[in-house]
């Protein structure tokens, strides 16, 4: 006999996905801040640095920064914390929640700093065996270099560990807005250690500035969580505690799957630094576009809807889940597939207005533009993974991602060799394939995830998805043939303009087709700022 307590009503999932929209929707605005502040990151950092070896060598460290996070902190935030930490505030069990909360935070800051000390010892063994393992003939200095800015950098896996905790803590608590500030703050970081830190410092400024973007980071946030209601904490908290280990048992297949991510990461930093100077860094630069617009569409709302799902999760409001992701995965697909028909067709003025000055050269912006071309097409796929891993985590279940993601990003390391090889052989700039492979990769996971997740849940909405997809596709090409019209008439002209109308256009004719298309979700928020504004009237 079903319990008609969870089966939600329309009012009850409407009022899911309004709560949703709402959060998602400050959270996309502070992302879009942020986003902003690291475009100006990258104009000082590229003019500083170009595309250098120096730059290659930061970046290679950085990534290494990136994995041990990864590996430890990283897997406790978005797979088991949050949904559990939720699961306890659902129940109004806020002394559960803070012992949870003060055991993961021990624990986790005794794996970090042991982590740090032993990566801070093994450093240039690890860069000149690990990172450079692929160039038999490296550079001793860049290989000494890489290892004195890993260990000035190590500092950083223990503040993102901290920081990220307490980022799920505001999350949990429906606050988004400061967390989502947080990356601009890291940014500013960096800025502000490249243009104060004496220039003779050279590289080093840059991992400087990133200690101290990761202590902002975490610093913006203390403030919103320190007026969080009846918060608590216990010294005496951690791994003896049965929900604590809970988490753990959660974090393991997490860890594994982020261990296999990152290391695809790392054996693409390894494979383009054996493709000559300046690759790793024009890999690095055409990634982090792509991720701009990923993070106002996707991590704006698997950030907001990962409490929401988790909560439905925990009530047993099955129906309610599949309506709320359903939704969410079609607006991905409304803003994703004409993001990358932008961003394909508009990466070269969009390169050289954001980094085109300084060290950085023409050479670069072809160099960047060219692994950005085959990055873009991946947005979608990047996009629906965002969403749908959060969806896999608030329903406790870390296994199924993590699974599909070690096959999809196994594949990737393959195809790295495969494609960069077919580039060269090819003629074409090697390090392309290696974005290819990364598109393809994410893309085989993003299908395989809502397969599954559709499976799981005996239906999600497909004909709703695919028709949004169409819809999607088709004002996508309307807007790509007035954009390629666009760069055939003023392609020529100040890259500014180039840039800005090309945006302001594509926006313009894509919206205008949604609107004749009769999309359902264009139409809704339509009559929603008319309803709003005839309130204020």
């Amino acid at each position: 006999m079903t319990d008609n307590l969870n089966i939600p009503t329309e009012n009850e999932a409407s009022s899911a996905g309004q709560q949703i929209a709402r959060a998602a929707g400050i959270v996309m605005i502070a992302y879009v801040f942020s986003t902003l502040i690291g475009v100006i990151r990258g104009m000082v950092v590229s003019r500083a640095f170009g595309t250098s070896a120096s730059l290659d060598s930061f970046n290679a460290a950085n990534r290494v920064t990136e994995l041990l996070f990864n590996l430890t902190a990283g897997g406790a935030l978005g797979s088991a914390f949050i949904p559990m930490f939720t699961g306890y505030l659902t129940r109004k069990d806020q002394k559960g929640a803070w012992r949870l909360a003060s055991g993961v935070v021990n624990s986790v800051l005794i794996v970090l700093v042991a982590v740090s000390v032993l990566m801070w010892v093994f450093a240039p063994f690890i860069v000149e065996r690990g990172l450079f393992a692929l160039v038999p003939d490296s550079d001793g200095v860049q290989v000494a270099e890489t290892a004195r800015l890993l260990r000035i950098m190590l500092p950083t896996v223990i503040i993102f560990g901290l920081s990220g905790l307490v980022m799920g803590m505001l999350n949990a608590h429906q606050i988004f807005l400061w967390p989502a500030l947080a990356p601009a703050a890291y940014s500013l970081g960096i800025i502000l250690g490249v243009w104060l830190l004496p220039e003779a410092w050279g590289i080093n400024r840059l991992a400087i500035g990133a200690v101290m973007g990761a202590a902002g980071h975490m610093l913006v946030q203390l403030p919103a969580f320190f007026r969080l209601p009846t918060r608590r904490y216990e010294l005496n908290a951690g791994f003896k505690d049965a929900p604590v280990r809970k988490v753990l048992r959660l974090m393991l297949p997490r860890i594994f799957g982020a261990g296999i991510v990152q290391l695809n990461f790392v054996a693409n930093t390894i494979i383009s630094l054996s493709l000559g100077a300046g690759s790793a860094s024009a890999l690095t630069w055409a990634f982090t576009l792509m991720l701009m617009p990923q993070a106002a569409i996707a991590q704006s709302a698997g950030t907001a809807s990962l409490p929401t799902l988790s909560a439905q999760v925990e009530l047993g409001k099955t129906e309610e889940f599949r309506q709320t992701l359903a939704g969410i995965v079609r607006v991905m697909l409304l803003l994703a597939l004409p993001a990358t028909v932008g961003l394909v067709l508009l990466r070269v003025p969009l390169v050289r207005v954001l980094y085109e000055r300084g060290s950085f050269d023409a050479t670069s912006t072809q160099m960047v533009a060219w692994a950005l071309l085959w990055y873009a097409i991946g947005l979608t796929g990047h996009s629906l993974v965002e969403v749908l891993s959060r969806a896999f985590y608030a329903m406790h279940d870390t296994k199924t991602p993590v699974t599909v993601g070690i096959a999809a990003m196994t594949g990737n390391i393959l195809l790295s060799f495969a494609f960069s090889r077919l580039f060269a052989q090819l003629g074409w700039l090697p390090l392309g394939g290696l974005a290819l492979a990364n598109t393809t990769a994410t893309a085989i996971e993003s299908l395989a995830l809502l397969e599954l997740m559709r499976r799981r849940l005996k239906g999600i909405g497909g004909k709703q998805i695919i028709q949004s997809a169409l819809l999607a596709l088709a004002g996508s090409a309307v807007m790509g043939a007035v954009l390629v019209g666009w760069m055939a008439l003023f392609g020529g002209w100040n890259k500014f303009l180039v840039l800005a109308g090309g945006a302001g256009l594509g926006t313009v004719v894509y919206a205008a087709m949604m609107w004749l298309l009769k999309v359902p979700e264009v139409r809704a928020v339509v009559w929603q700022v008319k309803g709003k504004l005839a309130e204020k009237g």
